[in-house]
């Protein structure tokens, strides 16, 4: 099994939704599949359906989190240290056509957002910035066309 690698707070977080939809979720729905069945005729029970497709997904997605958790690799950022990018690193950069800088942290496929600074290790930014050091240059495609970027820091929170 291919591990996954992840942060110690990618994994609390998972761990959290896996707890909320054992806990919480699933006994919901199965309320609601309940109190939908005492209404009677079930082929064109509206409410019964949707909690039937709502029960599916939740099933679904314990058993996905269930094998993301099982294969998690944590690795804890702040026992690394150095200038090389590397999983973990919060790297700064600079746009060499605009000098503005932009902050990202390099995590797991399943802690990503980049609205938050959370940038895959799988994204094409990533892949390009790991194993570079600070002041190296690194040329990303992107839809809107190629980019620069400087690296201005690299750190290990």
């Amino acid at each position: 099994m291919e591990k996954i690698p992840m942060t110690p707070g990618g994994l609390v977080t998972l761990e959290d939704e896996l707890r909320q939809l054992k806990s919480v979720e699933r006994s919901a729905v199965i309320r609601a599949i309940a109190e939908a069945r005492e209404h009677g005729d079930l082929s064109e029970n509206a409410e019964y359906h949707a909690a039937r497709e709502r029960q599916s997904f939740i099933e679904g997605r314990i058993t996905e989190l269930e094998d993301v958790i099982s294969r998690a690799q944590v690795i804890d950022a702040t026992s690394l240290s150095g200038d090389m990018v590397r999983f973990g690193a919060t790297v700064t950069l600079a746009d060499e056509d605009s000098d503005d800088e932009s902050i990202y942290q390099i995590v797991g496929v399943h802690e990503a957002d980049i609205r938050s600074g959370r940038l895959s290790v799988h994204a094409p930014l990533a892949r390009a910035l790991i194993g570079k050091h600070i002041g190296d240059s690194v040329e990303v495609s992107t839809p809107g066309g190629s980019k620069s970027y400087e690296i201005v820091d690299v750190r290990f929170v």
